[in-house]
Order: structure tokens, then sequence, then C-alpha cells
């Protein structure tokens, strides 16, 4: 009877201190609700988190800007070229002061490069050269950038000798990157006849015995081969769009047109966006 009356008082307290549920009513102030979970959304969030992303992005900005002052100018619209001009400034100004920090990741590239096994000697050698390549061209970049906007006193013919010598250094960059682009070629084509010449004589083993030959191991192999091909091909499209851009700037007198920076940087651009958006 007392464990009755027990059981009694515990269910009347459980009903007593239970919290009751109560209707949501909606309100004007929760516009969180107005957009659903988008996985898409979140890469973004995650892609401009990186300066990788934010860097990529307005690059696009900064070169598809020309394309569209060029177009304006051609129709007399010059206040709204302008207008477009004043955004494309600031924009490559901010994208430099991303690359403040650039020796700090070459010195870890470079450590990595001699303390890794490379390939191939001549993709050891261009590695070397291209890691030289950069440690002139960075400092001499933000020397640059200092002196333009006089924060360092330097003349301004010093300063345009200074942004011209950078860019010869990256034009140098550029140049071995079609050298390191064609090695990568090559190793991958032999590793491509090595993996192909195992699955024909795995193919033959299995006639002869007439067991079921496993591919999973050549399967993955040669989606990895796939992934590098592609990878391959992506570099050389953003290479070529860089090396008229580099010639153009390592000359003191250059005919090349603004719209043709715009074009090859736009190139070089989009497919940074899209390797930079896919491995976000």
């Amino acid at each position: 009877m007392a464990a009755s009356s027990k059981q009694e008082v515990d269910s009347q307290e459980h009903h007593q201190t239970a919290p009751v549920a109560r209707k949501e009513t909606p309100s004007i102030l929760a516009l969180g609700k107005l957009f659903p979970q988008n996985k898409t959304l979140d890469k973004t969030v995650r892609f401009l988190s990186q300066v990788r992303g934010t860097d990529k992005t307005l690059m696009v900005v900064q070169y598809f800007s020309k394309i569209f002052i060029w177009y304006f100018l051609k129709r007399g619209r010059e206040s709204t070229a302008q207008r477009i001009k004043n955004l494309a400034g600031p924009i490559s100004d901010f994208r430099i002061l991303l690359r403040y920090y650039g020796l700090l990741p070459l010195i870890q590239w470079m450590q990595y490069v001699d303390n890794t096994p490379s390939p191939s000697p001549l993709m050891l050698t261009i590695d070397r050269l291209q890691n030289i390549c950069n440690l002139i061209y960075y400092p001499l970049e933000h020397i640059y950038w200092l002196g333009a906007h006089e924060v360092i006193p330097i003349s301004m013919e010093k300063t345009n000798k200074i942004a011209i010598w950078s860019c010869r250094f990256w034009a140098a960059y550029v140049v071995l990157q079609f050298v390191h682009l064609a090695e990568e070629y090559r190793l991958y084509k032999n590793r491509l006849q090595s993996i192909q010449g195992q699955i024909r004589a795995a193919d033959l083993k299995a006639k002869e015995t007439g067991e079921p030959v496993d591919k999973t191991v050549f399967k993955t192999e040669m989606a990895a081969l796939k992934a590098e091909k592609k990878g391959i091909w992506i570099n050389t499209i953003i290479n070529t769009g860089y090396l008229p851009l580099t010639v153009h700037w390592s000359l003191e007198n250059s005919s090349f047109p603004d719209v043709g920076v715009g074009m090859f940087g736009g190139i070089a651009a989009l497919a940074q966006f899209y390797v930079a958006w896919k491995s976000s």
C-alpha cells in the first residue's frame, strides 16, 4: 500500500514538473526560417573564409573589370567605365596585400622540395629554380607596392623599375612552369603505360588460368591518373593565361592592350577559381 502511494506521489510530481509543449508562433523576426539549409551556401562561406578563396574571387572581378571597362568605353559610357575602374584599383591593392605573407609558405615549400624525393632530377631542378624566382619576386612586389603608395621613400622611376623586375622574375617562373608541366606529363604517360601493361598481363593470366582478376587496385590507380591528367591540363590553361601578362608587365614599353590583359587574366582567374572551389 505504501509503495502504491509513493508511485501516485511520483506520478503527480512528474505531471507537475514536466515541461508543457507550447506551439511555436510564427514571428516576422525569424528571418532565418526564410533560408533553408543549403550545402552550397555552407561551401561558399567556407570558400570565402579562406585567403585563397577570397583571392581567386577578387581575381575574377579584377580581370573581368578590364573587359567591362573596354566595353563601356567603346560605347561612350566613360562614367560607367570610371566607376568600374574605381572598384578594380582597390581590389588589385587588396590582392597584393593578401600576398604579404607569401614568403612564409614559400619557405615551407622550399623545405619540402629539398627534403622529399623528387619524381625526377629535372623536376627537382625546376622546383629549385622556381623557388629562387619567387624568393626574389615577392620582396620586389612588396617594395613596389610600398613605394607606389609612398609608404617608403622611393622615387616613382625606381618604383616602376622594381615593378618591372618583379614581373620579370614572375615571367621566368611561368616559363619554367611550362617545362615543369611537360615533365609532369611525361611522367604521367610513363605511369599510364606501366599500369596498362599490368592490366593486360593480368587479363592474359586470367584467360590462361580461368580465374577472375581483382581490378580494384588498377581502377584506383587509373582514377588517380585521370585526376592527375586533368590537373596538368588545368594548370596549362592557367599558365597560358599568365604568360602574355608577365611578358607585358616585364617590358618598359608594351603595346599589349588592357582588354587583352583582362581576357588572358580572366582565363587564368576562372581556372584558378575552379581549382580553389573544388578543393575547398
